[in-house]
């Protein structure tokens, strides 16, 4: 194994830094108009799921622009560690020689998955539905991550908890099931990794397993499965929600996957080139899949400058470029019909609402609770370290947007790469500096965007 594609080593330490890694505090300063193009790093969803399609599928699955931040690269330890080749042919570049569904390896190790969350739900749905036993593991954060609800519907299927932290939390032994039992499940929230889980262990069952949401969550799993040969079909069902039905042990054949830009990262460059005066940047290759564009629709809401340029489809996703520019934005209410849509960009929409003039209400954030940190939680101390009025009800989140922030505080992350990084963009418009208490665990997502940033002008240090 290259040493590109080995995973950093990382310990299981609590407090500040990653893993063990000591904590590398990163100040934002005022800068001068940004201006040029930027390609963001592929999309973490799709970057998991490449590599696991590729371990299910029978053959060679090239993958082109995969997002090779740690999270992914744990990803790819854990698929070759269940018995699949996986190798980096250049940057972006993959190849994955697959095992083939049914025909998994039971891992000889832990599988470490560091801070990936993704990585770990996904895998137990696909340890889920195979006679192997495998144990998952990770750093800190993830330990406090809630598991229980991936193990409740894998258990329905056959599957067994060997063992587990408290409250269902990793380190998870999981035995799989070697005939899953297919089943009809409703997921109590809408959540992608959730009913990823279920369907990547419905693959190996000998009936048909369906999924039904109230709510949509994101189909990269549903579009990829499709997109290798299985069969399946997700309709309307409800008022916003579908019924996904899957039939069980198809012949995955591997195909090439170009990964799309990743919205979520694409978001730190968009909103700072619409809060820092005179900016103007393209970003390119962006995924626009309508469950994931919340932001984007938001930012249009509240008068954001922004063209949709070269429309195309890529690897069965819809893909476009972007033109943004910098100009006055206004509050908005943020429904939380949208939150599924949109659920790892409500930091960094709070940063541009708190430039907008007047008050923008994000409605419905339960769901940001239990992501890296307490998220609701850290995203309202850092508005208030830089002078922005902000307030939580119930599970909204309210900021009183100046036009302008003050800045100046330094920003507790609580290891969360999106807070660490959506508090840097503020620091760019505000004031004064904004300085965020660790940018290590940037990396996970995003490892180029301290150097992407700065080609657009941007300035750290």
């Amino acid at each position: 194994m290259s040493a590109a594609s080995a995973p950093p080593s990382h310990g299981h330490g609590h407090g500040q830094g990653h893993g063990n890694a000591p904590a590398s505090p990163l100040t934002a300063r005022r800068c001068g108009a940004l201006s040029g193009r930027l390609r963001p790093p592929g999309d973490k969803s799709i970057s998991h799921r490449a590599l696991i399609m590729g371990l299910l599928a029978v053959g060679e699955t090239m993958i082109e622009g995969l997002l090779e931040g740690d999270d992914v690269l744990r990803t790819a330890q854990a698929c070759r560690a269940l018995g699949a080749k996986v190798e980096r042919l250049g940057p972006g570049r993959w190849r994955v020689e697959g095992a083939g569904l049914g025909a998994l390896a039971t891992p000889r190790e832990v599988l470490d998955f560091g801070n990936a969350g993704t990585g770990t739900r996904l895998l137990m749905g696909v340890v889920g539905g195979h006679a192997i036993t495998a144990t998952f593991d990770g750093d800190a954060s993830l330990r406090k991550r809630p598991m229980r609800r991936i193990l409740d519907p894998l258990t329905l299927m056959g599957a067994e908890v060997v063992s587990e932290a408290e409250g269902g939390r990793v380190p998870v032994t999981l035995k799989g099931a070697a005939d899953p039992t297919p089943i009809e499940y409703r997921t109590p929230v809408p959540s992608a990794q959730l009913k990823s889980a279920v369907l990547l262990a419905g693959l190996n069952s000998p009936g048909r397993t369906v999924v039904i949401e109230t709510e949509a969550s994101r189909d990269h799993t549903e579009k990829l499965l499709a997109y290798f040969g299985a069969q399946i079909a997700s309709e309307p069902h409800g008022e916003h929600g579908r019924k996904i039905t899957l039939e069980g042990r198809p012949t995955l054949r591997p195909r090439p996957v170009i990964v799309p830009a990743d919205p979520s990262s694409a978001a730190f460059a968009l909103v700072a080139a619409l809060i820092v005066p005179g900016s103007d940047v393209v970003i390119e290759g962006l995924m626009m899949n309508p469950l994931r564009v919340g932001l984007l629709d938001s930012l249009m809401e509240m008068g954001a400058d922004i063209d949709v340029l070269d429309r195309r489809i890529e690897g069965g996703e819809d893909v476009a470029d972007l033109r943004v520019r910098h100009g006055s934005l206004r509050g908005a209410d943020i429904p939380a019909a949208r939150a599924p849509a949109m659920i790892d960009e409500y930091p960094i929409l709070a940063v541009a609402a708190a430039f907008a003039t007047g008050e923008t209400r994000m409605r419905g954030l339960n769901e940001l609770r239990v992501k890296e940190s307490d998220r609701l939680a850290a995203v309202a101390d850092g508005l208030t370290a830089c002078g922005v009025k902000n307030r939580i009800e119930g599970d909204d989140l309210i900021v009183e947007g100046a036009g302008s922030a003050r800045g100046g505080g330094t920003v507790a992350t609580h290891l969360d790469h999106r807070i660490a990084m959506s508090f840097l963009v503020m620091g760019l418009a505000s004031d004064e500096p904004v300085t965020v208490d660790d940018s290590n665990m940037i990396a996970t997502s995003f490892p180029t965007f301290r150097p992407a940033m700065e080609r657009l002008g941007a300035t750290f240090g």
